[in-house]
């Protein structure tokens, strides 16, 4: 059996987020620019959008292009929004072969409008597909997510939609957030050796299993989501509980 078979026959996360790091590192140790390790990371979004769908996952959010990405040269920021803009028309049939819905969460106006355009048609070309959902996040941030919804439950408040503060939960909360629908991530691969959030889904992922990979993004293969996978099988998710607790409310 090999490891695909594995995971499949012990059960799936739900949804899997990746912070897809390494690109321009890749790049410049090969002495290439870095917009080269950046064509080279959309082959492996592909590879792992495939992999996603081929073993039944729900979920897929990919950390695609941060707010303080905003702050790197303008050239590589012009050069990413091109790929960004020639990839979508590029993958849009192969999406809609594979059923893949597509979803973006972030700060989209900050997005060129030729860009979003064209990113808009394909949210709405994939809307109805049945495959795996492709989180997008674009333009993302969240501090700037938490303080925006922050902002609509007070104007909320103000405006009288919400009239007893002590009766919002953590879920009331949630659904300000830009991932209101979307289950929190199960799993949270970083690709790179890098050992961070950077600023990722901080609330979704409060009991998030977190996974490092010592890999650039464009050396990442079907294999290495896979092996991520079983990794997070073989822990025991607790959830503040001990871990005697959890064993026999799994025998219930």
């Amino acid at each position: 059996m090999n490891i695909k078979e594995e995971i499949m026959a012990v059960g799936l996360p739900e949804h899997i987020a990746i912070i897809m790091d390494g690109n321009g590192r890749w790049a410049q140790q090969k002495g290439l620019d870095r917009i080269y390790g950046h064509q080279q990371g959309i082959n492996t979004v592909k590879k792992v959008v495939e992999a996603s769908g081929e073993i039944g996952l729900k979920y897929l959010t990919l950390y695609t292009f941060s707010i303080e990405n905003w702050n790197r040269p303008q050239a590589e920021v012009n050069a990413l929004m091109g790929l960004m803009a020639d990839a979508i028309v590029r993958e849009t049939p192969e999406l809609m072969r594979q059923k893949v819905r597509v979803r973006v969460i972030g700060h989209t106006t900050d997005l060129p409008a030729g860009v979003w355009q064209k990113m808009d048609g394909l949210i709405r070309a994939t809307a109805e597909n049945t495959g795996v959902t492709l989180i997008l996040a674009l333009s993302y941030g969240s501090r700037w997510e938490i303080l925006e919804a922050a902002k609509k439950l007070a104007e909320d408040y103000r405006s009288g939609r919400i009239s007893d503060l002590d009766a919002m939960t953590e879920n009331s909360l949630a659904g300000y957030l830009t991932t209101a629908g979307i289950p929190d991530p199960d799993l949270l691969i970083r690709t790179s050796g890098e050992c961070r959030l950077s600023n990722f889904l901080l609330w979704q992922c409060a009991y998030t299993e977190f996974y490092f990979v010592d890999k650039f993004w464009p050396d990442i293969e079907k294999d290495d989501l896979y092996l991520a996978i079983r990794n997070f099988q073989n822990r025991e998710r607790r959830f503040g509980k001990t871990g005697e607790q959890v064993k026999n409310e799994m025998k219930s």
